[in-house]
């Protein structure tokens, strides 16, 4: 009974945010975007996807991060038959990763190289869809 509790108080926080489907990504006029990155995520996959947010938009090509974003990006959604790239450092250099459609709740479960991991290690993207 105090697991079920604890379960609806995590569900129930106003903290609380879950990644949202990939086909569900649009922009505020309604238009579709590509991906949106996200500032925070949790130990609890259904708070990751929080925070500040930075919209995609199809075709961005973007080789240094906005003021503020670079070294954040700590949860992602990519949309549905679209392809976010990332690098590791601005200009398109160092690491680089392809994300396919879905939801990334937590960059820190996906390696870089032996010894690091994708969260807040953005620095560069491009983003396509189909």
């Amino acid at each position: 009974m105090a697991l079920a509790l604890l379960a609806l108080l995590a569900l129930a926080s106003p903290g609380g945010a879950q990644c949202p489907q990939p086909s569900e990504l649009r922009a505020a006029d309604g238009s579709k975007l590509c991906a949106l990155l996200y500032a925070d995520a949790s130990d609890y996959y259904e708070q990751c996807c929080g925070g500040a947010s930075l919209a995609v938009p199809p075709g961005a090509d973007v080789p240094h991060m906005p003021s503020g974003w670079a070294a954040r990006v700590s949860s992602l959604v990519v949309g549905t038959r679209c392809e976010l790239s990332v690098w590791s450092r601005g200009g398109k250099a160092g690491s680089t990763r392809r994300f396919s459609a879905g939801a990334v709740p937590r960059l820190q479960e996906v390696r870089r190289g032996l010894l690091g991991d994708w969260d807040d290690a953005i620095r560069g993207y491009y983003c396509k869809c189909n």
